[in-house]
């Protein structure tokens, strides 16, 4: 009975999802178009059906600025994100697994195309389900501040879990991606998966948001001013945050002993935010017996993604994780 029960649940659940993305505007798209037939996504997912909770009090308006001047490839960054979503990209033949991809931009925007659209293509085209998060971003006065991205993400993975039928999905095989401010809000879900930072609206939100592994690419991690990305951390924390916040919110001084397994990943050479940043977080995993791989490159800069890493030994890092994933047991 409790079976069949959730069962109802469950489709009730997706069957509303589904409705409101006919209902709802396509992908951003910048003015100039986009390219010839690049593929976009379809599927979109409200995270809050009935909006987001701690709206500022002046409504935001979505703004997609197109950074690309080449014609055949886009690289949107997307801000004033009041209706947070995610754009789903599903494999021709899934294998159960699902990633949430949490794009970077530095907490002034999200990235959509170069560490998000991109590399669910690539993973859908291996198997995974797929999706890509508009996370709101925490500097845009939403009341929840610096806890604003990881609400999203909780949200995102307890929405991703509910419908996993439908997606055809194992619902414990759900993994977590991010690069950069992105990476910063992969690690902080895979540290305080638990912590409460929202009011719980409807039955998905009883399932853990806990990622089954976690890969957080050349993320920001330590909010400590010594090492950690400007920019992020004053649309993160404000001007002059207290101590106490910057230990909140850096993830390696919050990683639980049930953490998931993390794939960790940096360029030696990345001059926007130091290698420093994954090393403390691996250190942490590693003091807290957390299985963790570590992959350092000596080249490859900031914010490679899949485009800006070919032709460097940096280019193996998807495969790199795709072996890994098999050692944790995604696909």
């Amino acid at each position: 009975m409790d079976i069949d029960r959730r069962s109802l649940l469950a489709a009730g659940l997706v069957a509303g999802l589904a409705q409101r993305a006919e209902g709802q505007t396509p992908p951003p798209v910048a003015a100039s178009g986009l390219p010839p037939g690049l593929p976009q996504p379809t599927e979109t997912i409200d995270l809050w059906p009935k909006g987001a909770p701690g709206a500022p009090p002046v409504p935001l308006i979505e703004t997609v600025n197109e950074r690309s001047a080449d014609t055949l490839v886009t690289d949107r960054a997307v801000f004033g994100i009041s209706r947070s979503r995610m754009a789903v990209f599903r494999p021709d033949r899934p294998n159960g697994a699902a990633v949430l991809l949490t794009p970077g931009g530095g907490y002034k925007w999200v990235v959509v195309d170069k560490e998000g659209y991109e590399m669910a293509r690539w993973l859908s085209a291996r198997g995974f389900t797929a999706f890509v998060l508009f996370y709101r971003l925490p500097g845009e006065g939403w009341a929840s501040g610096a806890d604003t991205p990881l609400a999203d993400a909780q949200r995102a993975m307890r929405l991703i879990r509910h419908g996993a039928r439908d997606f055809a999905i194992d619902p414990e095989r759900v993994a977590a991606m991010g690069f950069s401010a992105g990476g910063h809000v992969c690690a902080d879900l895979a540290a305080r998966f638990a912590a409460p930072v929202y009011s719980p609206i409807d039955p998905a939100d009883r399932l853990s948001a806990k990622p089954h592994c976690a890969a957080p690419i050349y993320p920001v991690v330590s909010m400590d001013p010594a090492i950690a990305h400007p920019g992020s951390r004053q649309l993160l924390l404000g001007k002059a945050p207290s101590a106490a916040a910057e230990a909140a919110h850096s993830p390696d001084r919050n990683v639980p002993a049930d953490a998931p397994s993390h794939f960790l990943l940096h360029a030696e050479d990345d001059d926007v935010v130091p290698v420093d940043n994954t090393l403390r977080l691996h250190a942490a995993l590693r003091a807290r017996k957390v299985p963790a791989e570590l992959h350092l490159f000596a080249n490859g800069g900031h914010g490679f993604g899949l485009r800006k890493a070919v032709g460097k030994p940096v280019e193996a890092w998807p495969e790199l994780w795709r072996a890994w994933a098999r050692t944790v047991g995604l696909g």
